[in-house]
């Protein structure tokens, strides 16, 4: 396995799938995940703080290395690949040839990112998901990079999206602020899971969260093309990793 960082090579942690996608605009889609290390924030309530707080370390594959991982560990069973993080968007070169290996194959791949950095491949991707995080992560919005981002994916005939995750009122505001100022990009929420590493059931609290959300949204009449969704994998698996 080639381990040498090159400006092809990258970082990955985790491949796992087929599963079924939990949330956001692809939600019940099969899919393989590959999950990429390194993130430019560290947000508070992060479910996969791994990917950047040096517990766990990666390695390095060669775009066609990781094609073939994927498909040995999916078995051929699928025909889209979700790429996560960390920040998958601080790969540059690899990333593009990686996804030009996955069309050749016939196989279509999304992107999920919370739209800190702009890469020309973006525009390769079927799918993108932009989920900014919101005032409880502890992290702050750059609009200028943000505008930048969702001013060249605009025109893209891929599929596009808004997500971002509630966890209090203020997050809340902030969603809806966010959905004003790019009314044109398909916008879902989406409850928090604030115990990310419990192994313990909190199927109800969810749910119960879940609701509360609805009404809410259902309850505010500036919010009319808002899609609210749960995270599906957490009500079917829990916190357990790599589903």
């Amino acid at each position: 396995m080639n381990k040498l960082r090159t400006k092809s090579n990258i970082p990955i942690l985790e491949i796992f799938g087929p599963t079924i996608q939990g949330e956001g605009m692809m939600i019940g889609r099969k899919t393989m995940f590959m999950r990429t290390a390194g993130c430019d924030y560290s947000c508070s309530w992060c479910d996969s703080a791994f990917t950047w707080d040096g517990t766990e370390k990666p390695i390095m594959y060669s775009p066609d290395k990781a094609f073939e991982e994927i498909y040995k560990i999916g078995g051929g069973g699928f025909d889209h690949v979700t790429i996560t993080g960390g920040n998958p968007a601080l790969i540059g070169q690899g990333m593009s040839e990686l996804i030009d290996i996955l069309h050749s194959k016939g196989i279509s791949m999304g992107i999920e990112t919370q739209g800190t950095k702009y890469q020309d491949w973006f525009s390769k991707s079927d799918d993108i998901v932009i989920s900014p995080k919101p005032p409880s992560s502890g992290m702050v919005t750059d609009y200028t990079k943000l505008d930048f981002i969702i001013n060249n994916i605009q025109s893209n005939k891929q599929n596009k999206s808004l997500k971002v995750v509630i966890f209090n009122e203020e997050d809340y505001q902030y969603a809806k602020n966010l959905h004003f100022r790019y009314p044109n990009i398909e916008f879902y929420l989406s409850v928090g899971n604030l115990t990310p590493y419990s192994e313990e059931d909190h199927t109800a609290e969810l749910l119960r969260d879940l609701e509360k959300l609805c009404n809410k949204v259902i309850n505010d009449p500036s919010l009319k093309s808002v899609k609210v969704l749960p995270q599906l994998h957490t009500l079917l698996w829990g916190n357990k990793r790599k589903v």
